[in-house]
């Protein structure tokens, strides 16, 4: 069975919408195959409009910069995130059992359709981890985010949050928790391929240790 999932990204993002023509999907699939190997920093349009076989200008008539693209690929992910965590939770009752499986989700790869048409997840779950906080650790973030391009992430952060509060009706920061979770998952899994010496991870396995680590937290806090 071959599928595509695709979700509605925000218009301000893009100048042309990728998922309106192969060219543009091309280069959505081809720029998380390159951020990956090569990293964002010496990620270019150039080296993208090798990959696809097209020109540069293609590329700058669906995207207005590289980190618009990030962007692109980001939202996407978090919308699919979002997803997953709903599909998982909706015959779950217990919310500790919710919260864990949320960590889990957090802490491993996502899961891979068959469609040859889709994204690569375990490359883009690796970018995020990498690359995801160099699109809001910048001057810019609050013009850019008057566009309500982080949505997706706010979203996902207050599905979160509101299974905290449910967990903890007295616990007074379940949104600034959830973000954390969130991004804690990500430098941990970070530190442990590129700087072990921040983590207490040792030779555990990175995702088993990531989540152990934040499920320890969230349940030492929550109580």
């Amino acid at each position: 069975m071959d599928f595509y999932i695709t979700f509605r990204v925000n218009q301000s993002i893009y100048i042309r919408d990728p998922e309106a023509s192969e060219i543009g999907k091309q280069i959505v699939r081809k720029a998380i195959g390159l951020i990956y190997e090569l990293g964002f920093e010496q990620f270019t349009f150039k080296k993208l409009a090798v990959e696809v076989k097209t020109t540069e200008a293609t590329i700058y008539r669906y995207f207005e910069n590289k980190h618009r693209l990030l962007l692109y690929i980001l939202n996407w992910y978090w919308s699919y995130l979002e997803f997953l965590v709903m599909f998982q939770l909706k015959n779950i009752k217990d919310d500790k059992a919710k919260l864990k499986t949320i960590i889990h989700l957090l802490t491993h790869g996502l899961p891979e359709s068959s469609g040859s048409q889709d994204f690569n997840k375990k490359l883009l779950n690796q970018i995020v981890i990498a690359e995801s906080s160099k699109v809001y650790l910048v001057k810019e973030v609050a013009e850019i985010n008057k566009n309500e391009v982080f949505k997706p992430y706010k979203d996902l952060c207050a599905t979160i949050a509101d299974i905290i509060s449910s967990y903890n009706p007295k616990y007074k920061y379940p949104r600034s928790l959830s973000s954390s979770l969130i991004e804690i998952s990500h430098d941990q899994q970070f530190f442990i391929d590129n700087l072990p010496k921040l983590t207490d991870a040792g030779a555990k396995n990175k995702e088993e240790f990531t989540a152990l680590y934040l499920e320890d937290l969230l349940f030492k806090v929550l109580g």
